[in-house]
């Protein structure tokens, strides 16, 4: 499968590294990117080659990774050769307006995968178009599932997969952090603590993944009454942080949905 990779920001980069990591050869993916020196820098580290817009409409999958602002223009001048299929990793940009600014009959889809991509644990939910074929769906997930794993969701559950998993590896970030400041507040290095939290996020979501049990009921596990995770998990809630999660990722949908509505 040959791949072209538009834009390579945050996103965009992740999946690239994700991608050669999996073992995709670097002759089957070319990037298309504005500045000389990332491609260059591209080229140093990856062994990718940059191409054309033009070019780049000839792979059998285009990524297409920059800000949901210049879709509308970028893909206005591409031109994908038969067959191919458009991939948007961008909020905000739907299926009918994909397929509006595309020429008529190219096929796309909607990919929303997280920086997880980076370590080959992404989550990707994925959506596609009216047009998309099951042989083009294959390959859009056989792509995504090189760097973790993948869901395929209707269009309206697209925010919802934004909202939890698209967003939530930051969440997950802001929660590791205020626990690393918190060893350090306890007495901890700061490397001590960060080494703790780290392996402590990796055991948790381990047994999450393998024990296939509630994490409610994993929670129960380690809280005995009385007991110390008690008393940490009655000031969580004191401070209503259940709740501020919930409002979280409500928030992050709405704005993913408002997004779409203005593009």
């Amino acid at each position: 499968m040959t791949v072209s990779l538009i834009g390579v920001g945050a996103m965009g980069g992740a999946l690239l590294s994700g991608w050669l990591a999996s073992g995709k050869r670097p002759d089957d993916v070319t990037v298309v990117v504005r500045r000389d020196e990332q491609a260059r820098a591209l080229h140093l580290e990856h062994g990718v080659r940059t191409v054309s817009l033009d070019e780049a409409a000839n792979a059998e999958v285009i990524v297409v990774a920059v800000k949901p602002g210049q879709f509308e223009s970028l893909l206005g001048d591409l031109r994908p050769a038969e067959g191919s299929v458009v991939v948007s990793v961008a909020a905000g940009v739907t299926v009918e307006q994909l397929e509006a600014w595309l020429p008529e009959g190219t096929s796309v889809a909607r990919a929303m995968p997280n920086t997880g991509a980076l370590a080959g644990e992404s989550m990707t939910g994925i959506v596609r178009g009216s047009r998309t074929t099951d042989e083009q769906l294959d390959a859009v997930v056989r792509l995504f599932e090189a760097v973790g794993r993948t869901l395929v969701v209707s269009e309206p559950q697209l925010d919802a997969v934004i909202a939890v998993s698209g967003s939530g590896i930051a969440y997950l970030y802001y929660v590791a952090d205020a626990m690393i400041e918190a060893g350090v507040h306890q007495g901890l290095t700061r490397a001590q603590s960060r080494e703790l939290v780290v392996q402590t996020f990796a055991g948790a979501s381990a047994v999450l993944a393998t024990s296939g049990r509630p994490p409610a009921e994993l929670r129960a596990d380690v809280t005995s009454p009385a007991g110390t995770t008690a008393a940490a998990l009655r000031k969580l809630d004191d401070h209503g942080v259940r709740a501020a999660f919930l409002d979280a990722v409500e928030a992050c949908r709405l704005r993913a949905g408002e997004m779409s509505r203005r593009s």
